[in-house]
C-alpha cells in the first residue's frame, strides 16, 4: 500500500478561505494511494466521479463507488485512498455555517443533481450571491444511507497479528486455524482464545469479514460475482452471497447502493 501525503492547502488542519461555507478540493489518486491519517476543522463530503475511493476511521472502512459518499465530521481522524484511479473531489463546510448536525461518519446517495452541483461549485468564476444560493441547496440533497462499514478489529498479539497479517494480504489464504496455529508456534485453542480476545471475534467470523471487506471494491469496480468470489477465498459465488447477506444483512448490490438491509436476512 502506498501512502501519499495530502497536499498542502489540507494538510495542516486547515481549508482555503472563501465567500461563502463550502470549499471544494480535488486530489488525484492511483489505484493504491492512500492519504495517511489526519483530519480536518470543517466538515467534508468524500466523492469520486470515477473509480472507487477507500474510507477508513479506527477499524471501520467505507468503500465509495461513484453513486456514493462519505460525510466525515469535523476532526475525525481518518485515512482516505483509492482502490482504482480516482479524484478524491470533497467539499469541505465550515461547522459555523452547517445547518447539519451528524457526529458520525455517514454515508450519502450521489445523484445526479448532486454531482452536478459539486462541479458547479468547483467553479472559480460565480459569483458571491449565485454562490452562496447554490451552498445553501447542499444539505437539501444530502441523504444519508444505512449502510454500516464492515469491521475489521485488528488484534494486538504479535501472534494473532501475524495470521491477521497473512489473511489481510490474502483474503482467499485457505488455511484453517490449526494451520496457522502452528504458523506461528501457538495451540489451536490458544489461538482461538486470542482471536476473541484480540478482536471480540472468533477466527471463522473474523476471516469471513476480511474477505466481504476485499470484495466490495472488486464488485464496486463491476467484476462478476463469480469472479469476486473466487479471488477472496470462496468456491462458489451462492457461498460467497450467502456468506455477504448472513453478514451484513443484504445482497453486495443493495449494499454498495446503500439500501437498507432487508427485512428478513
Amino acid at each position: 500500500m502506498k501512502v501519499v501525503r495530502e497536499l498542502e492547502a489540507l494538510n495542516a488542519d486547515t481549508v482555503p478561505p472563501g465567500v461563502g461555507a463550502i470549499v471544494v478540493g480535488n486530489f488525484p489518486l492511483t489505484s493504491g494511494d492512500w492519504i495517511a491519517a489526519h483530519s480536518h476543522t470543517h466538515h467534508q463530503l468524500a466523492w469520486t466521479r470515477s473509480g472507487v475511493l477507500g474510507v477508513a476511521v479506527d477499524d471501520a472502512y467505507w468503500v465509495l463507488p461513484p453513486t456514493l459518499a462519505l460525510w466525515v465530521p469535523a476532526g475525525v481522524v481518518h485515512r482516505t485512498g483509492a482502490t482504482r484511479d480516482a479524484v478524491l473531489s470533497s467539499l469541505y463546510i465550515d461547522p459555523a455555517r452547517c445547518v447539519l448536525d451528524w457526529t458520525e461518519p455517514t454515508p450519502v446517495a450521489v445523484d445526479g443533481l448532486l454531482a452536478h452541483l459539486i462541479a458547479y461549485l468547483n467553479r472559480d468564476d460565480l459569483a458571491d450571491d449565485v454562490r452562496l444560493r447554490a451552498e445553501a441547496v447542499v444539505p437539501d440533497l444530502l441523504r444519508p444511507l444505512p449502510s454500516t462499514p464492515i469491521d475489521v478489529p485488528l488484534p494486538a498479539d504479535d501472534r494473532v497479528r501475524e495470521v491477521a497479517d497473512a489473511l489481510l494480504a490474502d483474503p482467499a489464504d485457505a488455511r484453517g486455524l490449526e494451520a496457522h496455529a502452528r504458523a506461528v508456534g501457538v495451540s489451536r485453542r490458544t489461538l482461538t482464545r486470542l482471536f476473541v480476545q484480540d478482536t471480540g471475534m472468533s477466527f471463522d467470523r473474523w476471516r469471513t469479514r476480511v474477505r466481504l471487506r476485499a470484495a466490495l471494491p472488486l464488485l464496486a469496480e463491476g467484476l462478476p460475482v463469480s469472479r469476486v468470489a473466487h479471488a477472496v477465498g470462496y468456491a462458489t459465488p451462492s457461498a460467497f452471497l450467502a456468506a455477504f447477506r448472513r453478514t451484513v444483512g443484504t445482497s453486495p448490490g443493495r449494499y454498495l447502493h446503500g439500501d437498507p438491509p432487508d427485512e428478513h436476512p
